[in-house]
């Protein structure tokens, strides 16, 4: 299926090796994932979204891109096709005003119970599903989730109300299309929903089926004696459930350097806040709330 790659740092980084140059960076990915790529960055708070419909491995724009990034919030996205033709409007990831989204998966059934998706989404926001995949209406199931608890363009959106969210909308997906499969090498027509959402402060992923890790440290970091923002959280675990980072990447697979990888599990979500304070959700618990 698809691959995901989501960026959140206390400073604007590059992302180019992540990208492009690491051993198995997006971009070969994309030699197996060959429909369509979308990355999206963030700007004085606003996002930046391009996005094609050819392959990334052959097209020099997503080289050039990838090239000029350097953001603290960066999303992207290469698509092998489940749900909907090959187009840019079908590709990820999806914006809603700040808020992306990127998804690797598939709703099961999709064609028979979209329009009883499709209709619990609140009128305001429905109007602005514009291609045919499963994955623009769930993003949009999730917003309006989140548009119940506070105004959607609010920058300081709580991440604890993300999860929240996310879990709701989640619940409904899961009431008409059954329960996600837990296996990453299961049938692509089973339901998987793995996902990363931002709004350029906070980020969110949820692992559903399909792998997703995470990295919020690395083992030494080769800029330690030069970088302003160098710290001793840049090269300690954080703490289990809740901590301050200096960083948060998502990625469908490990990426080789200096990163320390951990793999959620199926119905965990892990995020940081616009403070950069990561929390983990664990499947089945309630989300906690609870601010520092």
């Amino acid at each position: 299926m698809c691959r995901i790659f989501g960026f959140r740092s206390v400073m604007q980084s590059g992302v180019h090796r992540s990208l492009v140059s690491a051993d198995n960076a997006l971009m070969l990915q994309s030699e197996h994932h060959p429909d369509g790529w979308g990355v999206a960055y963030y700007v004085a708070n606003a996002p930046h979204v391009i996005k094609s419909a050819s392959a990334a491995v052959s097209d020099h724009l997503f080289r050039h891109v990838s090239g000029i990034v350097t953001s603290e919030t960066v999303l992207a996205h290469i698509r092998k096709a489940t749900q909907g033709e090959l187009s840019t409007i079908n590709t990820h990831p999806f914006q809603f005003g700040a808020w992306v989204f990127a998804h690797n998966g598939n709703v099961r059934g999709f064609a028979t119970i979209r329009d009883k998706l499709v209709a619990r989404v609140p009128p305001i926001l429905r109007r602005f599903i514009l291609g045919n995949t499963d994955s623009e209406v769930l993003f949009y199931l999730i917003l309006g989730k989140m548009a119940q608890r506070h105004e959607l363009h609010r920058p300081g959106f709580p991440l604890a109300d993300v999860a929240g969210a996310v879990r709701d909308a989640l619940a409904e997906v899961e009431s008409l299309a059954g329960p996600c499969c837990a296996d990453n090498e299961g049938s692509p027509s089973e339901t998987y929903l793995t996902f990363v959402l931002t709004n350029g402060h906070v980020m969110l992923g949820h692992q559903g089926g399909k792998q997703l890790y995470f990295s919020a440290h690395k083992q030494r970091c080769p800029e330690r004696d030069t970088c302003a923002f160098f710290a001793s959280e840049c090269e300690r675990p954080p703490p289990p459930d809740r901590g301050f980072v200096s960083h948060l990447i998502f990625s469908s697979e490990p990426l080789h350097g200096d990163n320390v990888w951990t793999p959620l599990t199926p119905g965990d979500m892990v995020g940081a806040d616009g403070r950069m304070q990561m929390q983990r959700f664990h499947a089945g618990e309630p989300v906690d709330r609870r601010t520092h």
